[in-house]
């Protein structure tokens, strides 16, 4: 089984061109993905080309710019191939899958929760109680 999951950060904005058979969009990207652990004298982050097809390449495209952060799914494949000076290059790249937006577009200082009460409200339980006269407007009796 190959399969990759990541949460990462876009160090480049996505790349976009065109398939000359078909014309499916493909979009090529770079990512940073934190390390858990970190060692003196280690990067901190591990660094990957990736490439998606079809509606994702267009979604890139569209949505993701350099510093936004995603969460990936995908498989990895190695590109090997001998450069014009008859060296062998050795790369590795993430097929992405599946795309979705890891944080909010206003996740910073002026992001406004939603209207829900506060944890303290919670009752003792760990259910949060309903205030009264709020039935009329529940999807469910």
């Amino acid at each position: 089984m190959n399969k990759v999951m990541m949460i990462c950060r876009l160090t480049k904005d996505p790349e976009i061109r065109y398939g000359q058979a078909n014309g499916t969009a493909i979009a090529s990207y770079g990512i940073a993905v934190n390390r858990r652990f970190k060692r003196d004298g280690e990067p901190d982050a591990d660094f990957f080309n990736c490439v998606c097809f079809g509606r994702n390449a267009e979604f890139a495209e569209k949505y993701l710019a350099k510093g936004s952060k995603i969460a990936i799914v995908g498989s990895i494949q190695n590109e090997n191939y001998t450069n014009k000076d008859g060296q062998k290059v050795y790369s590795t790249k993430i097929l992405v899958d599946e795309m979705e937006f890891a944080e909010s577009k206003s996740s910073g200082s002026d992001y406004q929760q939603s209207s829900r009460p506060a944890p303290s409200e919670a009752s003792g339980d760990g259910f949060m109680n309903i205030p009264d006269g709020i039935d009329e407007e529940l999807p469910f009796n």
